[in-house]
């Protein structure tokens, strides 16, 4: 089974934390849930080279969810991504 990065950028405040609890609920087995602090410097300057502009963000196997540079998180965009799928 091939392990999918789920990595969650997160400034640790509630909308961050709601964004994390529905995320660990739709990740499978196969998804590795990685939560990334933005108050880390090396973590701020990841996210700045993923494009990262906003918080909570959720970067899967490396590219940004479209949802998350533009609004709020959704789910599905989430699962076409790969989130929950083996």
């Amino acid at each position: 089974m091939t392990k999918r990065t789920i990595e969650v950028f997160s400034a640790g405040c509630p909308c961050c934390d709601a964004t994390l609890e529905v995320i660990r609920e739709v990740a499978c087995d196969a998804c590795d849930v990685q939560v990334l602090d933005m108050k880390d410097p090396e973590v701020a300057v990841r996210a700045k080279q993923l494009g990262i502009n906003r918080v909570p963000a959720v970067v899967i196997d490396g590219q940004l969810a479209d949802c998350c540079s533009s609004g709020a998180i959704d789910v599905e965009v989430l699962r076409s991504m790969g989130l929950g799928q083996p």
